[in-house]
Protein backbone atom coordinates (compact mmCIF):
# COMPACT_ATOMS: atom_id res chain seq x y z
CA UNK A 1 0.00 0.00 0.00
CA UNK A 2 1.15 3.53 -0.80
CA UNK A 3 0.29 6.22 1.76
CA UNK A 4 0.20 9.92 0.87
CA UNK A 5 0.74 12.27 3.82
CA UNK A 6 -0.33 15.80 2.93
CA UNK A 7 0.60 18.77 5.11
CA UNK A 8 -2.02 21.40 4.29
CA UNK A 9 -3.93 24.29 5.81
CA UNK A 10 -7.04 23.07 3.97
CA UNK A 11 -7.37 19.31 4.56
CA UNK A 12 -10.99 19.36 3.41
CA UNK A 13 -9.83 20.10 -0.14
CA UNK A 14 -7.69 16.97 -0.16
CA UNK A 15 -10.34 14.82 1.52
CA UNK A 16 -13.15 15.89 -0.82
CA UNK A 17 -11.25 15.10 -3.99
CA UNK A 18 -9.94 11.79 -2.68
CA UNK A 19 -13.49 10.76 -1.75
CA UNK A 20 -14.54 10.24 -5.37
CA UNK A 21 -13.66 8.32 -8.52
CA UNK A 22 -10.45 6.33 -9.05
CA UNK A 23 -8.62 7.51 -5.93
CA UNK A 24 -11.62 6.64 -3.77
CA UNK A 25 -11.73 3.15 -5.26
CA UNK A 26 -8.01 2.75 -4.61
CA UNK A 27 -8.55 3.72 -0.98
CA UNK A 28 -11.49 1.34 -0.61
CA UNK A 29 -9.40 -1.50 -2.08
CA UNK A 30 -6.66 -0.79 0.45
CA UNK A 31 -4.13 -0.05 -2.29
CA UNK A 32 -3.57 3.59 -1.33
CA UNK A 33 -4.15 5.80 1.69
CA UNK A 34 -4.40 9.60 1.94
CA UNK A 35 -3.93 11.44 5.24
CA UNK A 36 -4.04 15.20 5.78
CA UNK A 37 -2.19 17.06 8.53
CA UNK A 38 -3.15 20.65 9.34
CA UNK A 39 -0.25 22.75 10.71
CA UNK A 40 -2.81 24.77 12.68
CA UNK A 41 -3.34 21.72 14.87
CA UNK A 42 0.31 21.93 15.92
CA UNK A 43 0.38 25.63 16.85
CA UNK A 44 1.22 26.51 20.46
CA UNK A 45 -0.64 29.85 20.59
CA UNK A 46 -4.38 30.22 21.12
CA UNK A 47 -4.84 31.93 17.75
CA UNK A 48 -3.32 28.95 15.84
CA UNK A 49 -1.19 31.37 13.86
CA UNK A 50 0.66 29.77 10.93
CA UNK A 51 2.00 32.87 9.16
CA UNK A 52 3.72 36.15 9.92
CA UNK A 53 5.09 39.22 8.15
CA UNK A 54 8.42 38.74 6.34
CA UNK A 55 11.71 39.92 7.75
CA UNK A 56 13.01 42.86 5.73
CA UNK A 57 9.52 43.98 4.81
CA UNK A 58 7.45 43.20 1.74
CA UNK A 59 3.92 42.33 0.75
CA UNK A 60 1.99 39.33 2.03
CA UNK A 61 2.50 36.85 4.82
CA UNK A 62 5.04 34.03 5.09
CA UNK A 63 4.34 30.57 6.51
CA UNK A 64 6.06 29.98 9.85
CA UNK A 65 8.42 27.03 10.27
CA UNK A 66 7.33 25.81 13.73
CA UNK A 67 3.88 24.37 12.86
CA UNK A 68 5.11 22.85 9.60
CA UNK A 69 8.05 21.13 11.27
CA UNK A 70 5.76 19.86 14.04
CA UNK A 71 3.24 18.51 11.51
CA UNK A 72 6.01 16.81 9.56
CA UNK A 73 7.56 15.25 12.66
CA UNK A 74 4.19 13.81 13.68
CA UNK A 75 4.00 11.64 10.55
CA UNK A 76 4.77 7.94 10.87
CA UNK A 77 6.53 7.08 7.64
CA UNK A 78 9.02 4.60 6.24
CA UNK A 79 12.73 5.51 6.26
CA UNK A 80 13.78 7.44 3.18
CA UNK A 81 10.22 8.35 2.18
CA UNK A 82 10.28 11.17 -0.40
CA UNK A 83 9.14 14.57 0.81
CA UNK A 84 7.72 16.77 -1.94
CA UNK A 85 7.45 20.53 -1.53
CA UNK A 86 4.94 21.98 -3.99
CA UNK A 87 6.33 25.24 -5.38
CA UNK A 88 6.50 27.04 -8.76
CA UNK A 89 10.27 27.08 -8.26
CA UNK A 90 10.46 23.28 -8.35
CA UNK A 91 11.26 20.65 -10.94
CA UNK A 92 8.48 20.29 -13.54
CA UNK A 93 6.24 17.33 -12.70
CA UNK A 94 6.23 14.76 -15.49
CA UNK A 95 5.06 11.21 -16.03
CA UNK A 96 8.51 9.78 -15.36
CA UNK A 97 8.53 11.43 -11.92
CA UNK A 98 5.13 9.92 -11.15
CA UNK A 99 6.42 6.50 -12.21
CA UNK A 100 9.54 6.89 -10.05
CA UNK A 101 7.44 7.60 -6.95
CA UNK A 102 4.99 4.72 -7.17
CA UNK A 103 7.20 2.10 -5.52
CA UNK A 104 7.41 3.97 -2.22
CA UNK A 105 5.45 2.99 0.90
CA UNK A 106 4.97 6.63 1.93
CA UNK A 107 5.09 10.02 0.20
CA UNK A 108 4.93 13.29 2.13
CA UNK A 109 3.59 16.35 0.31
CA UNK A 110 3.90 19.88 1.72
CA UNK A 111 1.42 22.47 0.47
CA UNK A 112 2.20 26.16 0.65
CA UNK A 113 -0.13 29.13 0.88
CA UNK A 114 -0.10 32.91 1.21
CA UNK A 115 3.11 34.63 0.03
CA UNK A 116 5.30 31.57 0.47
CA UNK A 117 7.32 29.40 2.83
CA UNK A 118 9.83 30.42 5.43
CA UNK A 119 12.99 29.21 3.69
CA UNK A 120 13.74 26.79 6.52
CA UNK A 121 10.66 24.72 5.63
CA UNK A 122 12.42 23.83 2.38
CA UNK A 123 15.00 21.86 4.35
CA UNK A 124 12.34 19.20 5.02
CA UNK A 125 11.97 18.41 1.31
CA UNK A 126 13.84 15.82 -0.71
CA UNK A 127 12.30 17.22 -3.92
CA UNK A 128 10.69 20.50 -4.91
CA UNK A 129 7.94 19.98 -7.50
CA UNK A 130 6.17 22.40 -9.84
CA UNK A 131 3.06 21.55 -11.86
CA UNK A 132 3.50 24.42 -14.30
CA UNK A 133 4.82 27.89 -14.93
CA UNK A 134 2.04 29.69 -13.11
CA UNK A 135 1.18 30.59 -9.53
CA UNK A 136 -1.72 29.03 -7.61
CA UNK A 137 -3.34 30.37 -4.44
CA UNK A 138 -2.15 27.28 -2.61
CA UNK A 139 -0.39 23.96 -3.08
CA UNK A 140 -3.46 21.77 -2.63
CA UNK A 141 -4.37 21.55 -6.32
CA UNK A 142 -0.76 20.74 -7.15
CA UNK A 143 -0.67 18.06 -4.44
CA UNK A 144 -3.84 16.49 -5.81
CA UNK A 145 -2.29 16.32 -9.27
CA UNK A 146 0.60 14.36 -7.81
CA UNK A 147 -1.71 12.07 -5.80
CA UNK A 148 -3.85 11.38 -8.87
CA UNK A 149 -0.95 10.81 -11.27
CA UNK A 150 0.97 8.55 -8.87
CA UNK A 151 -2.02 6.86 -7.24
CA UNK A 152 -3.47 5.58 -10.48
CA UNK A 153 -0.18 3.82 -11.25
CA UNK A 154 -0.34 1.73 -8.07
CA UNK A 155 -1.09 -1.88 -9.08
CA UNK A 156 -4.73 -2.73 -8.46
CA UNK A 157 -6.04 0.86 -8.44
CA UNK A 158 -7.01 0.79 -12.11
CA UNK A 159 -8.70 -2.42 -13.15
CA UNK A 160 -6.86 -3.15 -16.39
CA UNK A 161 -3.18 -2.28 -16.15
CA UNK A 162 -2.85 -2.81 -19.91
CA UNK A 163 -4.81 0.43 -20.38
CA UNK A 164 -1.91 2.34 -18.81
CA UNK A 165 0.52 1.16 -21.48
CA UNK A 166 -1.03 3.15 -24.32
CA UNK A 167 -1.59 6.41 -22.43
CA UNK A 168 0.03 9.69 -23.35
CA UNK A 169 3.62 10.14 -22.08
CA UNK A 170 4.13 6.52 -21.00
CA UNK A 171 6.46 5.96 -23.99
CA UNK A 172 7.21 9.66 -24.44
CA UNK A 173 4.54 10.14 -27.11
CA UNK A 174 1.00 11.47 -27.05
CA UNK A 175 -1.73 8.85 -27.15
CA UNK A 176 -3.26 7.78 -30.46
CA UNK A 177 -6.93 8.58 -31.20
CA UNK A 178 -9.50 6.31 -29.53
CA UNK A 179 -12.94 5.28 -30.82
CA UNK A 180 -15.92 3.25 -29.65
CA UNK A 181 -19.39 2.37 -31.03
CA UNK A 182 -21.15 3.36 -33.22
CA UNK A 183 -18.88 2.86 -36.25
CA UNK A 184 -20.38 5.95 -37.93
CA UNK A 185 -21.67 9.01 -36.10
CA UNK A 186 -22.92 12.09 -37.94
CA UNK A 187 -20.84 11.19 -40.94
CA UNK A 188 -17.69 10.65 -38.88
CA UNK A 189 -16.39 7.11 -39.33
CA UNK A 190 -14.14 4.95 -37.18
CA UNK A 191 -10.97 4.12 -39.19
CA UNK A 192 -11.33 0.82 -40.98
CA UNK A 193 -8.08 -0.57 -39.56
CA UNK A 194 -9.49 -0.45 -36.02
CA UNK A 195 -12.42 -2.62 -37.12
CA UNK A 196 -10.29 -5.07 -39.11
CA UNK A 197 -9.32 -7.38 -36.25
CA UNK A 198 -5.72 -7.33 -37.49
CA UNK A 199 -3.89 -6.53 -34.26
CA UNK A 200 -0.50 -6.10 -35.90
CA UNK A 201 -1.87 -3.47 -38.27
CA UNK A 202 -3.81 -1.82 -35.43
CA UNK A 203 -0.64 -1.46 -33.35
CA UNK A 204 1.21 -0.06 -36.36
CA UNK A 205 -1.60 2.45 -36.97
CA UNK A 206 -1.64 3.51 -33.32
CA UNK A 207 2.12 3.98 -33.24
CA UNK A 208 2.03 6.15 -36.35
CA UNK A 209 -0.91 8.16 -35.09
CA UNK A 210 0.98 8.77 -31.83
CA UNK A 211 4.00 9.95 -33.79
CA UNK A 212 1.85 12.19 -36.00
CA UNK A 213 -0.07 13.72 -33.10
CA UNK A 214 3.11 14.31 -31.10
CA UNK A 215 4.81 15.96 -34.07
CA UNK A 216 1.82 18.25 -34.58
CA UNK A 217 1.12 19.14 -30.95
CA UNK A 218 4.27 18.51 -28.89
CA UNK A 219 7.26 18.21 -31.24
CA UNK A 220 9.57 18.94 -28.30
CA UNK A 221 8.81 15.46 -26.93
CA UNK A 222 10.28 13.66 -29.95
CA UNK A 223 13.85 14.53 -28.98
CA UNK A 224 13.62 12.30 -25.90
CA UNK A 225 11.87 9.31 -27.58
CA UNK A 226 13.69 6.15 -28.66
CA UNK A 227 12.62 6.08 -32.32
CA UNK A 228 12.96 3.07 -34.59
CA UNK A 229 14.02 3.26 -38.23
CA UNK A 230 10.37 2.82 -39.22
CA UNK A 231 9.38 5.70 -36.90
CA UNK A 232 12.00 7.97 -38.49
CA UNK A 233 10.91 7.03 -42.00
CA UNK A 234 7.29 7.76 -41.13
CA UNK A 235 8.15 11.15 -39.61
CA UNK A 236 10.18 11.98 -42.69
CA UNK A 237 7.19 11.12 -44.89
CA UNK A 238 5.12 13.57 -42.85
CA UNK A 239 7.68 16.28 -43.56
CA UNK A 240 7.40 15.59 -47.28
CA UNK A 241 3.63 16.02 -47.26
CA UNK A 242 3.66 19.33 -45.38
Amino acid sequence: MLAFHVITLFPELIEQYCGVSIIKRGIEKGEIQVKAYNPRDFCQDKYRKVDDSPYGGGAGMVLKPEPFFAAYESIEKSPGAPVLLMTPQGRPFRQEIAASLVDNQDIVIICGHYEGYDERIRTLASQEISVGDYVLTGGELAALLVIDAVGRLVPGVIGKSISLVHESFNDGLLEAPQYTKPPVFRGLEVPEVLRSGNHQEIEKWRRRQSLKRTKERRPDLLDAVDLSRDDLCYLESLNETE
